[in-house]
């Protein structure tokens, strides 16, 4: 069952010491560390504790970053916990009701218009650095109408940073990534209306996948909120001194599965279905 309401999942000592660790082993291998990054497998706001976490993980002295659908901003709560942060990046993949409920299939309980009110409010009071990430499908959002509608809600939101992205890993559905006239022309309309702050996020992001000391650990950590091409395995596989029967070992105690997406091979993180928190609102 989805969960709506923000509620404790960890203990906050817990993640900070987690963390901690962590950052230690990265810096002392002499891997930089720009930020201590909230993407969960699902809604990181649906954690009545984020904001208190977000505190305490600065003063580790480094900055905090987290990546949100946004479902919950109508709350003044999640509002707060979530302006702590010193970088947020909100989904914004529709507009339109009909449409939203396509793509990102939401909690029946929840209201677009509220929650585009919400991105809003935020958006006054955040600080920080707000980015925003709108995902073009094929047949989907990729209409001029509603891709024009959602660059004059930009307008308002007036993010530091607009990206124009398609699916580059496994999405949970199959789906076609809108064509390059569409995204060329999202850009433009864009760029139009918002200025020199739009790019692209429709490409490859690299094997920049930093080691820390336990490789099955490691690899664990990344594929369950970012699924690794084959390429990118097998070079954090040689950077670690391990081999690729680390990932077949993964795969047979049915830990890892392989997948296969746009004719790349990617290995995820097998994940149970309930119990972790922030389960996906829309995703």
């Amino acid at each position: 069952m989805v969960e709506m309401e923000p509620r404790s999942f960890y203990k906050t000592a817990r993640i900070v010491e987690q963390v901690r660790t962590k950052f230690k082993r990265a810096t002392d291998r002499g891997e930089p560390v720009d930020y201590v990054t909230f993407v969960p497998d699902g809604e990181p706001t649906l954690d009545v504790a984020l904001g208190r976490e977000i505190e305490v993980l600065k003063t580790l002295r480094v900055k905090v970053a987290v990546i949100t659908n946004g479902s919950l901003l109508w709350r003044e709560d999640v509002r707060q916990n979530l302006g702590k942060a010193n970088w947020v990046s909100l989904k914004l993949d529709a507009v339109s009701e009909e449409i939203w409920h396509r793509i990102n299939r939401p909690h029946k309980s929840l209201k677009l218009k509220t929650i585009l009110e919400g991105m809003l409010k935020f958006a006054q009071a955040f600080e920080g650095e707000l980015t925003t990430e709108t995902m073009l499908i094929r047949g989907v959002n990729d209409d001029p109408g509603e891709i024009s509608k959602i660059a004059e809600f930009l307008v308002l939101l007036k993010p530091s940073k607009a990206y124009v992205a398609i699916p580059t890993r496994p999405p949970a559905e199959r789906v076609m990534p809108a064509t390059e006239q569409t995204i060329n022309a999202a850009y433009q309309l864009f760029t139009g209306r918002l200025g020199g702050v739009v790019e692209y996020l429709i490409g490859y992001e690299g094997n920049a996948f930093a080691y820390t000391g336990n490789v099955q650990q490691d690899l664990l950590s990344i594929t369950a909120v970012h699924p690794m091409r084959e390429d990118a395995v097998a070079e954090f596989l040689n950077n670690a001194g391990a081999g690729w029967g680390t990932i077949q070992d993964l795969i047979e105690k049915r830990m890892i599965i392989e997948l296969e997406y746009q004719g790349k091979k990617f290995y995820m993180r097998k994940l149970p279905a309930h119990g972790l928190p922030g389960r996906c609102l829309h995703t």
